[in-house]
């Protein structure tokens, strides 16, 4: 359902607010850790799960798209972070990992597939009893192999699991390009090899090719992004720019990446092709830049990155079909509160997933 909002700016000033002071009263000061260390990763998640939530509540959800503008603007920035700290992650791990391909990818996939089975079951379950609908079993395989070849946001058991197939296919091609010395080679071969898929989309996928195509370069800058924050050198540099006697070099560089960061998120080239990428990718890395180099840490944003995966696969199904909180509340009361309980349904779901995990590793030992 699409929801009413009452003077919107109102309430988009009111959640805003409130947003903001969860953040603030989460500050921590941060110890000593690598650049972009799990803890800034998670907040970075933080972040795009929230561009990318606030933007299908603002511009799919509410009836007036001024609800939560300018915070809806920038789930694209939201989507290439993802992509991004995945590329990031993934070379990491590799880097660090002897694990064969076929291990890889058991131990790698099962993180992945487990809660968006959960989660696809649960509202499979749901859609049909409370409001009779129900999906083919093509449909229902399509979604079990992780396989979203169409974008229709409305009509879908779960319409942003079209990200889910893009970031399978990267978690599938990955192990078998990788080279432990060279990352930077795996990711040119990545990036041209999506590049040639979608310049000239197959039948499979011309449903979403066009979104395909404004996300192609963050995963391949990931892995160049370890790849470069691996050098003695940038740590050297990082770690000059931290020092307590550079604070002044600190805060311009914090003020400077913010500047850019939110001028290109408003001015977004939005529908321009490449120029939209390369728009998203400066304000993904101006805010990389200010998440690296600050000295504190926000709590806040770390918590919601924990769960993000979680949220991503929990939240558009739960506020467009089976609301429960906008048709009996201010539109921004039942935003802030569902972000309350999209988190506890994701801590649920978290541990369902680690509990069948764990006792698929169980069977597989014996």
């Amino acid at each position: 359902m699409n929801i009413f909002v009452n003077n919107p700016i109102q309430a988009t000033i009111i959640f805003s607010s409130l947003l903001l002071v969860s953040i603030l009263v989460s500050i921590r000061f941060r110890k000593a850790e690598a650049p972009l260390s799990q803890n800034v990763s998670q907040e970075l998640k933080g972040v795009a799960i929230l561009l990318v939530v606030i933007s299908h509540i603002g511009y799919f959800l509410a009836s007036d798209t001024r609800f939560l503008f300018p915070l809806s603007i920038a789930a694209g920035v939201g989507v290439n972070m993802f992509l991004l700290l995945s590329g990031y992650g993934l070379t990491i791990s590799s880097s660090k990992s002897n694990d064969g391909i076929l291990q890889n990818y058991r131990r790698r996939l099962g993180k992945l597939y487990v809660p968006m089975w959960i989660s696809v079951l649960i509202f499979v379950i749901l859609d049909f009893f409370l409001i009779k609908k129900s999906y083919s079993w093509q449909y229902l395989f399509n979604t079990a192999i992780g396989y979203f070849p169409g974008l229709n946001l409305y009509g879908d058991l779960n319409s942003p699991l079209w990200y889910f197939t893009l970031i399978i296919f990267y978690y599938l091609i990955l192990p078998l390009v990788f080279f432990k010395k060279y990352p930077w080679i795996s990711a040119i071969i990545i990036y041209l090899a999506s590049y040639l898929i979608v310049s000239d989309p197959p039948s499979l996928i011309t449903g979403v090719a066009h979104m395909y195509k404004i996300h192609l370069i963050a995963f391949p800058l990931g892995i160049i992004l370890a790849w470069l924050l691996g050098k003695t050198w940038t740590i050297n540099l990082i770690d000059k720019i931290k020092s307590s006697s550079n604070w002044l070099i600190r805060i311009l560089l914090v003020l400077v990446a913010s500047a850019i960061a939110i001028y290109t998120a408003v001015h977004s080239n939005i529908g321009l092709g490449i120029k939209e990428e390369l728009t998203s990718i400066i304000t993904v890395l101006s805010l990389l830049l200010v998440f690296i180099i600050k000295k504190i840490s926000f709590r806040t944003l770390y918590w919601i990155g924990f769960f993000s995966y979680e949220i991503y696969l929990l939240h558009w199904p739960i506020m467009y079909r089976h609301d429960f909180l906008y048709k009996f509340m201010p539109s921004w009361l039942a935003t802030a509160l569902y972000f309350v309980v999209l988190i506890a349904f994701a801590w649920l779901l978290q541990r369902i997933t680690e509990l069948i995990l764990k006792r698929k590793t169980a069977e597989i030992k014996k």
